[in-house]
C-alpha cells in the first residue's frame, strides 16, 4: 500500500472524555498530534502517545505503515483531543442522503432496490393533504409504487409499508464506507452505528 493511500485511511477522533465525535484521515490525525492538539491511542493497550513517542513505536509486521526516508510510522487509528473538543451529536439531520441511507436504498412498499434514479421520496400521509416532510412521514418508493399510491395514504391505496418510518439512531458524523470501518473503534462507537448498513 502506498504512503499516499495509507494517509487517507480513516482515524476516529475522541474528545478528552474519550467520546467519539467524528472521523478524520490518518494524515490529519498526525497533523493534530504534531501540533499537540491530540494524542494517539494504541488499540491493544489504550496507551496514549504524543507525536515523538508514537514515531518511536514499532510497527506490527502485518500492518501498513507510513514510510519516510528513515522511518516506518504506525498509522494512527484513534486519537484523543487534548482539549475537550465538544460532544458527539447523536441526531441524524433529515436530508435526502440520510433518508436513502435509513431505507437502505430500498422501496419501502415493494422492497425492491432499483437504483437511486428509480427511487423517490414518498410522503406517507400526502403532502397535498397537509403531510409534513419528516422522518416519521417520508419513505423511499420506487417509480411504480409511487405512481400506484399517488396522493393517497397506504391504506387508501391498498399498500403496506415494510416498516414504520422513524428517526434513525445513528450519527452521520461517524459515517465511513463499510470496508473502512476499523475494529479498534468498537469500544468507542455504539452498537446502533455498527448495525446500520452503509453504502460505499
Amino acid at each position: 500500500m502506498s504512503t499516499a493511500s495509507v494517509l487517507t485511511q480513516p482515524a476516529l477522533v475522541l474528545n478528552s472524555s474519550w467520546l467519539a465525535i467524528h472521523t478524520t484521515t490518518a494524515f490529519d490525525a498526525l497533523r493534530l498530534m504534531c501540533n499537540g492538539t491530540a494524542k494517539a491511542v494504541v488499540p491493544e493497550s489504550y496507551e496514549l502517545h504524543g507525536f515523538e513517542s508514537w514515531v518511536g513505536l514499532a510497527v506490527p509486521p502485518d500492518e501498513p505503515a507510513i514510510r519516510t526516508v528513515k522511518l516506518r510510522i504506525r498509522v494512527p487509528e484513534i486519537v484523543v483531543l487534548t482539549q475537550f473538543g465538544g460532544q458527539p451529536n447523536p441526531a441524524a439531520s433529515f436530508s435526502r442522503r440520510n433518508l436513502f441511507r435509513r431505507d437502505d436504498n430500498r422501496c419501502q412498499y415493494c422492497g425492491r432496490r432499483p437504483g437511486t434514479k428509480e427511487l423517490s421520496i414518498d410522503h406517507v400521509f400526502p403532502r397535498a393533504r397537509g403531510g409534513r416532510s419528516s422522518w416519521e412521514n417520508c419513505v423511499l418508493a420506487c417509480t411504480d409504487c409511487n405512481h400506484r399510491k399517488r396522493d393517497r395514504t397506504p391504506d387508501e391505496a391498498g399498500m403496506r409499508l415494510r416498516k414504520l418510518p422513524a428517526k434513525p439512531r445513528w450519527s452521520p458524523i461517524l459515517e465511513v464506507p463499510v470496508g473502512r470501518v476499523r475494529q479498534s473503534w468498537s469500544r468507542f462507537v455504539s452498537d446502533a452505528y455498527w448495525d446500520v448498513k452503509l453504502e460505499p
